[in-house]
């Protein structure tokens, strides 16, 4: 069930609570499951009361499952409020790597890499930068090399850009007081005020670039990839050489890299994203 305005919490069946008669329906060894789908489909962290209201149990019994959840490493505490620990991050992302359709997202990379006769990456947000976690070389012999399992910077790459650019106002300013923004060419963004001007441009025309940002001679486009409540999941990302790959092609790209960002959506998930096209539904103070 995806979240919408009257019912920001949803739960799936048979996890939610419709009724005070459904609250202590939830079988007992799914419990924890319930917590922690709610936390998901909130998108950020909740304290106890909120979970109250949305699961409608016992507020000791509450309490007593998600101190299990912290005891255990699942959950965190921020202040007064829960949130996934790096744990359950990294289980999550080993649990999508068993998604049928693999092959499928190749496929698509693929026909990517033949569109732009350049190479493909699909990149998540890990703990140290954006991740290759799929790739498609060109056949070119000049050509970037970046491997599978290679982690490259937030703030100075297609990829890294799209996902500051999808976070809300508040989220983003926390996470980029915290980076350390290390300077890799003469046009990296070394500047929190800067990057932050660009990354507004990025969420509302839904494409980043990076033009020899992170490496010289190096320039990419890259698009977010939504999950169906419109959640940053990926990057879908092309790069090349500037003598083959600059602006002008990087820009003839940006519909097929947002029609195939779509595919990729559907693929993965059981609906399809409610936007891969921009993300710019939000207030002014969000962004």
């Amino acid at each position: 069930m995806a979240a919408t305005p009257e019912n920001p919490n949803p739960l799936p069946d048979p996890l939610m609570a419709h009724d005070e008669a459904d609250a202590n329906k939830t079988p007992p060894n799914l419990r924890m499951l319930a917590i922690i789908s709610l936390i998901a489909n909130h998108g950020q962290p909740m304290g106890v009361q909120e979970m109250i209201s949305a699961l409608r149990w016992p507020k000791q019994s509450l309490h007593r499952l998600v101190q299990s959840l912290v005891d255990t490493g699942y959950m965190e505490r921020q202040g007064r409020r829960y949130a996934p620990s790096k744990k359950l991050l990294s289980l999550a992302n080993g649990i999508l790597h068993f998604a049928p359709d693999l092959h499928a997202r190749h496929r698509i990379l693929t026909q990517l890499s033949a569109d732009s006769g350049e190479t493909v990456n699909f990149v998540m947000p890990m703990e140290d930068g954006m991740t290759y976690v799929d790739r498609v070389d060109t056949n070119w012999p000049f050509r970037i090399l970046l491997p599978i399992g290679s982690s490259v910077p937030f703030h100075c790459t297609a990829s890294g850009k799209t996902y500051l650019a999808s976070m809300r106002g508040d989220q983003r300013r926390r996470f980029l007081a915290g980076l350390t923004l290390d300077q890799h060419t003469d046009n990296t963004h070394t500047n929190i005020a800067t990057l932050e001007k660009e990354l507004k441009v990025i969420r509302r025309q839904g494409y980043a670039l990076d033009d020899e940002e992170f490496f010289e001679n190096m320039y990419a486009i890259a698009v977010p990839v939504f999950d169906p409540q419109g959640r940053f999941h990926a990057a879908l990302a092309t790069h090349g050489p500037k003598q083959r790959f600059n602006q002008d092609q990087a820009l003839a790209l940006v519909d097929r890299l947002k029609d195939y960002a779509a595919q990729i959506t559907a693929l993965t998930f059981d609906a399809p994203s409610r936007d891969n096209a921009s993300h710019d539904d939000s207030t002014p103070e969000d962004i």
